[in-house]
């Protein structure tokens, strides 16, 4: 394993996943459901949407939220808020984590969000919009801002470290990831628990992306929606969900015993700099992140063995992605594996990169990587090899995971498997 850039920099390693998506909560249960290629993508059922260009999304079903919290603070919670809480008290859960009152203060928190809490920003002001501002909620707020999730989360579990959370469209869980694991790395906690959600299937949110023109719209076959990388995508589907993970420090998880799936290698960030809502088709901004994660992590692209693509199924995008996959990996282009989650979840926005990270550790855990389903006619521009359709049994030695979003956000990190 690459060896740390600098005395004062610390390893990181995964102990802990949670993850409610649209194919399963738990991370069996999602990992499964990629495996056996189970898309989530359904015709609306969370409102009306009969009247709407875009008819289908990855909802998540099932979903109880009184699971992980008591009925008042759910009451106080949007629904992305309530995911991630969910996701996170899973995660503690699954890293075996008792800490002392001291220790609390090491352990902290960052969720990130592209929109927060859009539900309740909808029905508050159709409520000050039908019966004036005194029947507005007093919750109003504190249920609809991004950073609401994290503070959930670090008050149900009395965690009092750093928090923080990125709103950064569909690269905020990659950057949240990513802005924890350097928390850790330079001393300031020794605990982070990391990630994303978001439930943007609402009225106000499919018509927005719908008038943007970035969502698929084969409403007569939802589970054919999404799909990456191939010839005919028309857009991608809106998803929801959450994951977190929990990244330790790795003295201290090697001392105590934990389970550990992974160490958390590299981090890098950059800026298109070009458009509010198109990618540079050129690459190079994603690659620069690709590149710089990879030299944090201190190896070689020619190392890494997988990608799990930020593949969103959109014309532009996937077609630049795979540019900047090329810009990096050079010769190595053709031997690495790539694969697309969201052929499966859609576009969980900024818990994309979270749920996502989740599945790569997964692949890197279990040697296996998830298809990209729905890949039936292969656009030439887009030549790497997307898993398509099946599973592919594989050792997953070093992986990335890349996130992208409106107004040319780019991130990506890099795991790699337990080492010395």
């Amino acid at each position: 394993m690459a060896a740390p850039q600098g005395a004062c920099e610390r390893r990181v390693v995964v102990t802990g996943l949670g993850v409610v998506s649209p194919v399963g909560q738990g991370k069996r249960e999602f990992f499964d459901s990629l495996l056996a290629g189970r898309s989530g993508v359904v015709t609306i059922s969370r409102f009306d949407a009969s009247g709407f260009p875009v008819r289908i999304a990855a909802e998540v079903r099932g979903f109880d939220p009184t699971a992980f919290a008591d009925r008042k603070a759910v009451k106080r919670m949007d629904r992305y808020a309530q995911l991630a809480v969910a996701a996170g008290m899973m995660a503690y859960g699954d890293a075996s984590l008792s800490l002392s009152a001291e220790e609390t203060r090491k352990c902290g928190v960052m969720i990130g969000s592209g929109i927060g809490g859009l539900q309740t920003f909808q029905d508050q002001t159709a409520t000050l919009l039908r019966r004036g501002p005194a029947r507005v909620s007093p919750f109003f707020i504190p249920m609809m801002i991004p950073n609401m999730a994290s503070a959930h989360l670090s008050m149900a579990l009395g965690l009092k470290g750093p928090i923080s959370a990125a709103c950064t469209a569909c690269a905020a869980s990659t950057n949240a990831l990513g802005d924890a694991f350097e928390v850790i790395r330079r001393g300031d906690a020794d605990i982070m628990l990391a990630g994303g959600a978001e439930a943007p299937v609402t009225e106000t949110g499919v018509a927005g992306f719908a008038a943007l023109r970035a969502l698929s719209t084969r409403n007569d076959d939802p589970s054919g929606a999404s799909r990456p990388f191939d010839a005919e995508r028309d857009g991608f589907v809106m998803g929801e969900g959450a994951a977190v993970m929990v990244l330790e420090e790795r003295g201290r998880a090697i001392r105590r015993g934990a389970h550990v799936y992974a160490e958390f290698l590299g981090y890098g960030m950059s800026a298109d700099a070009f458009h509010l809502t198109e990618p540079d088709e050129t690459g190079e901004s994603p690659a620069a992140a690709m590149r710089m994660a990879l030299a944090k992590a201190g190896i070689a692209p020619s190392q890494l063995d997988y990608i799990n693509a930020h593949g969103t199924s959109t014309p532009l995008g996937d077609a630049m992605e795979t540019r900047a996959i090329r810009l990096v990996m050079g010769a190595a282009a053709d031997r690495v594996l790539v694969s697309s989650t969201k052929s499966m979840i859609g576009h969980c926005l900024g818990a994309a990169g979270a749920i996502e990270a989740v599945a790569t550790v997964m692949s890197i855990a279990e040697g296996v990587v998830h298809p990209t389903i729905n890949l039936v006619h292969p656009d030439p521009r887009c030549d790497l090899d997307f898993v398509p359709l099946i599973p592919r049994r594989a050792s997953v030695r070093y992986a990335a995971s890349n996130g992208f979003g409106f107004g040319g956000i780019n991130a990506s990190v890099v795991l790699g498997a337990p080492g010395d």
